[in-house]
């Protein structure tokens, strides 16, 4: 199998491992879902990221792995109320997601509803927590200025969730090298960074790790790996 390795601080980092290997797009069929699945085993991906739906499928296919199963909550828009992504991460959880990603509600914090995320993120991360699961918070950088990307960061780092993550693949854009340095810069290694969306080259995948990045989410993981 071909891997690309990035040297990291004088580690030696391979890149497959830290791939949450992405299919989300609305017309995913079951042998589309299948097809992934199969990739990762071949490539060795940290995980699968699905939408909720195929979660209870693709956690039996994953079994006899290590590979993880992952979904995500409110997605793409965040725009839920917090008592239905609660019960959409129960459920993701009964059928066997060992990882959330959940996007946060975006409009309220373009509304200064400070309180209100704080609120969400409270309830969230604790049902996460309480069940051993891992939760990174999908805050869609393309829709925040710096100052709000800045006072975002904030927010997540001090919410207790496991990672901070840029985007959901459904905006005007994804990640990109501003995104990670200014998230970087507020978090240091208080919480780390998956870097999402746009993400389909070695160069830039390297890139996003080089400046803090410890997980990559994309759907062209095996173009990366093997170029």
């Amino acid at each position: 199998m071909d891997v690309v390795y990035f040297y990291i601080t004088r580690r030696i980092v391979m890149l497959n491992k830290i791939i949450d290997h992405t299919i989300l797009k609305a017309d995913a069929s079951k042998d589309d879902v299948l097809k992934v699945v199969a990739e990762a085993k071949k490539y060795e991906f940290y995980s699968v990221m699905v939408n909720p739906c195929w979660v209870s499928m693709v956690h039996q296919e994953l079994a006899d792995t290590e590979i993880k199963t992952a979904t995500v909550i409110g997605f793409p828009l965040g725009a839920t109320t917090i008592t239905a992504k609660k019960a959409e991460m129960q459920t993701a959880i009964n059928d066997g997601a060992d990882e959330l990603d959940i996007v946060w509600n975006i409009g309220k914090f373009k509304s200064k509803d400070v309180e209100y995320i704080k609120k969400e993120l409270d309830i969230l991360v604790n049902v996460a927590h309480e069940n051993d699961k891992l939760i990174k918070v999908i805050i869609e950088t393309a829709l925040l200025t710096e100052d709000e990307l800045k006072k975002a960061s904030i927010l997540v780092m001090n919410s207790g969730a496991d990672f901070i993550k840029t985007s959901t693949g459904f905006a005007t854009r994804g990640a990109t090298i501003d995104d990670i340095k200014i998230i970087k810069e507020i978090v240091g290694d208080n919480i780390a960074i998956k870097a999402s969306g746009g993400i389909h080259s070695a160069e830039f995948a390297n890139e996003l790790v080089r400046l803090g990045a410890t997980r990559i989410g994309t759907s062209s993981s095996v173009k990366i790996v093997t170029q």
